[in-house]
C-alpha cells in the first residue's frame, strides 16, 4: 500500500534539518502547488519550527498548517531585504492567508513648472520628470482640483499650456473671472509673476500667514490711495485664501507633515483610513478595504498595510497609526533607505497626534459600515442572480461584454467585470478588433475576436484555474443567435462549462422587458421591478458606457 506524502506539520517538520539562523522569506503551498501563504523571518528555523508543533496555533493559523503540504525558502542578507521580498512576492501571488492592500492608485500632485519664464501650476500624475516643484500628494483629482481652483483665485498663475501662452493675442476667460493675471499678453511683469509664484509656493508649504499679511497690507494701501477696484480684487483674493483653510477642515499646528493611518475591523472586513497631511494642512483622505488574509489581527493587517502602501509611494517625515505594529523598528529602517532620510513611526496616545488619529478612525467605522450594507445588499443581489439564471451558487466575478463601432469603423469590444462588491473597474478590458477580414458591423464576428482573445490569454496564465481571474458567468449583448456563436466559439477553446446567458432587449425593444437566452434553452424573461432585472439593467448599461467611451477615445485618437 502506498503511503501518502505528510500535510501539515507533519510535513512543515522535514523542512528543519535543513535550516538556520537565516533570516529570509518562507513559502507555504497547498498539495496543488497553490501559495497559502508567504511570510518573512529574523530566523528561519525558529519561525518554522513555530509552525511544526501539532498544537498552540490560533484557529487561523492552524487552518494554514493544516493545508500546507510543502514549503519553499529564500535567505536574504538582511531582515529589511526580508520585508521587502515579502511584500513583492504577496502582491505578486495574492496568497489566500496573507493580508493584501488592493488599491495602488498614484496619488496626484500640484506642479508648479519652472521650465518657463512664467511659471504654469497643474495637476501632476506620476513620474514627476519635468522640472519645478512639486507639492503632495493629494488623495484625490477632486482634492486637488480644489486646492488649484482656489490657488487660482489667490495668486492668479496660469494653467494654460506652453503652447497656448505662445498663441494668444488677447486675454483668455480665466482673466476676464480674475482667475489669471494674464502673463501671456504682458498684463503682468515677469517680476510681480514671480513675486505671486513665491507667495502660492509659501501656501503650499504652509507659510500662509505672511502671505495673508502682505495682501491685507497691499489692501490697506490701495483703499487709501482711492484704487477701490484694486482693494476689492485684493479683498476677494483673501477670503479665497481663507476660504482654502476652511474647507481643509483638519489644520493641525503642531504637525506639520504626516500620513495619518487608522485601521476599523468589524465582521471579517477591515477599512484603512489614511490622511494626508502636508505643510500643516490637511490634503484628503482616501479610504481602503485590505484583504484580511482570512481573518488577521490588527497588528498583522496594519503591518502588511502601511509596508505595501508605501511599496510605489514616498514616505513622510511622520507616519501616525492607530494600532501597534510587529515590527514598527524593521519597517521605520526600510522606509528611511527609501526616503533617503529618517521616518518615525509612532502610534499617539495623547494631544492633537491624538486627536488626528481619532478623526481618522471615526471615517474608517463610518466607511466600514456603509461598506458592508453595500456587501450585503450586493450579496442579496448574487443570490437572486443565481436563483433566476439557475446557477450552481452565487457568481464570485461577472464577466459582460459588449462592442461598439460607427458602421464597423474603429471597432472596440470591451469587457467589465463585477462580483461581490460591486464593479471591479481594475479589471476592465478594452480590445482593438484587429480581424482585417471581417465586415463593417460584423457584431458575431467582433465578438468572436474579443472572446477567443481572452479566454486563449486565460487558458494559457492559468489553465488549472487556480486564480479569481476565471469568470462564473458571461453576460453578452444579444439573443439566440449571438448566444449560439459565443458557445461555439467556447467549445472550440474547451470552456463549455462556464454559464453564459444573452441579454436582449424584449418586445419593441422596450426597457424593462428584457428577455435572457441561454443556450438551446426557450428564452425567459424577469417581472418587471424585479431587482434582480435592475442588477442586469445596470451591468448591461455599464458595458455601454465602457465600450461608447473606449470606442470615442479610439476615434478622437
Amino acid at each position: 500500500k502506498e503511503h501518502s506524502a505528510p500535510k501539515g506539520h507533519l510535513a512543515i517538520q522535514q523542512y528543519l534539518r535543513t535550516l538556520d539562523a537565516s533570516p529570509g522569506v518562507y513559502r507555504m503551498l497547498d498539495e496543488k502547488g497553490a501559495v497559502l501563504y508567504v511570510g518573512k523571518a529574523r530566523n528561519l528555523k525558529a519561525r518554522v519550527s513555530s509552525y511544526a508543533r501539532p498544537t498552540g496555533h490560533t484557529p487561523r493559523i492552524a487552518r494554514m498548517v493544516r493545508d500546507t503540504a510543502s514549503m519553499m525558502f529564500l535567505t536574504t542578507r538582511t531582515e529589511v531585504e526580508a520585508l521587502l521580498l515579502e511584500q513583492n512576492l504577496i502582491k505578486q501571488l495574492k496568497p489566500r492567508y496573507n493580508v493584501l492592500a488592493r488599491d495602488d492608485k498614484s496619488f496626484p500632485n500640484i506642479l508648479v513648472s519652472k521650465e518657463h519664464a512664467f511659471p504654469q501650476i497643474k495637476k501632476h500624475r506620476g513620474a514627476k520628470k519635468e522640472k519645478g516643484d512639486y507639492y503632495g500628494p493629494f488623495a484625490s483629482a477632486g482634492a486637488v482640483n480644489r486646492t488649484l481652483n482656489q490657488l487660482q483665485k489667490v495668486f492668479l498663475l496660469r494653467n494654460c499650456s506652453d503652447a497656448t501662452f505662445e498663441s494668444r493675442t488677447r486675454p483668455c476667460l480665466l482673466y476676464q473671472i480674475k482667475r489669471c493675471s494674464a502673463p501671456c499678453v504682458g498684463y503682468v511683469s515677469e517680476d510681480d509673476y514671480a513675486r505671486l509664484v513665491k507667495d502660492a509656493e509659501r501656501f503650499l508649504q504652509g507659510r500662509t500667514t505672511k502671505v495673508q499679511a502682505r495682501l491685507a497690507e497691499e489692501m490697506q494701501v490701495a483703499s487709501e490711495a482711492l484704487e477701490f477696484e484694486r482693494a476689492a480684487a485684493l479683498r476677494d483674493r483673501l477670503k479665497a485664501l481663507t476660504y482654502v483653510q476652511g474647507a481643509q477642515a483638519v489644520n493641525p499646528a503642531g504637525v506639520t507633515e504626516a500620513d495619518v493611518i487608522a485601521l476599523h475591523m468589524e465582521g471579517g472586513q477591515a477599512c484603512v483610513q489614511v490622511f494626508f497631511i502636508r505643510a500643516n494642512q490637511n490634503w484628503g483622505n482616501r479610504d481602503y478595504y485590505p484583504r484580511t488574509g482570512s481573518g488577521a489581527e490588527a497588528a498583522e493587517v496594519m503591518q502588511a498595510f502601511v509596508a505595501q502602501f508605501y511599496d510605489q509611494k514616498d514616505p513622510p517625515r511622520l507616519v501616525l497609526l492607530s494600532d501597534e505594529i510587529e515590527d514598527a523598528d524593521l519597517l521605520s529602517e526600510a522606509l528611511r533607505d527609501k526616503a533617503g532620510r529618517k521616518v518615525e513611526i509612532a502610534v499617539p496616545h495623547r494631544g492633537e497626534k491624538k486627536d488626528l488619529i481619532a478623526g481618522a478612525l471615526r471615517n474608517a467605522r463610518e466607511s466600514l459600515a456603509r461598506k458592508m450594507s453595500e456587501t450585503a445588499t450586493q450579496a442579496k443581489l448574487l443570490s437572486g442572480l443565481a436563483e433566476a439564471l439557475d446557477l450552481d451558487g452565487p457568481p464570485e466575478r461577472i464577466e459582460v461584454y459588449d462592442n461598439s463601432h460607427i458602421q464597423g469603423a474603429h471597432a472596440v469590444g470591451a469587457m467589465i467585470v463585477a462580483g461581490s462588491e460591486g464593479f471591479n473597474k481594475s479589471q476592465y478590458r478594452k480590445f482593438n478588433i484587429k480581424g482585417e477580414e471581417l465586415t463593417p458591423g460584423d457584431d458575431f464576428g467582433m465578438m468572436k475576436e474579443v472572446l477567443t482573445r481572452r479566454f486563449k490569454r486565460l487558458l494559457k496564465e492559468d489553465p488549472d484555474r487556480r486564480s479569481d481571474a476565471w469568470p462564473d458567468l458571461l453576460l453578452i449583448d444579444g439573443g439566440q443567435g449571438q448566444v449560439s456563436a459565443v458557445h461555439e466559439i467556447l467549445a472550440e477553446l474547451g470552456v463549455e462549462d462556464v454559464p453564459m446567458v444573452g441579454v436582449a432587449k424584449g418586445i419593441d425593444r422596450d426597457l424593462g422587458k428584457e428577455e435572457f437566452h441561454r443556450f438551446k434553452e426557450r428564452p425567459f424573461a424577469l417581472r418587471r421591478g424585479d431587482p434582480v432585472l435592475y442588477f442586469i439593467q445596470r451591468l448591461r448599461d455599464e458595458a455601454h458606457r465602457f465600450a461608447i467611451g473606449a470606442h470615442r477615445q479610439k476615434r478622437s485618437k
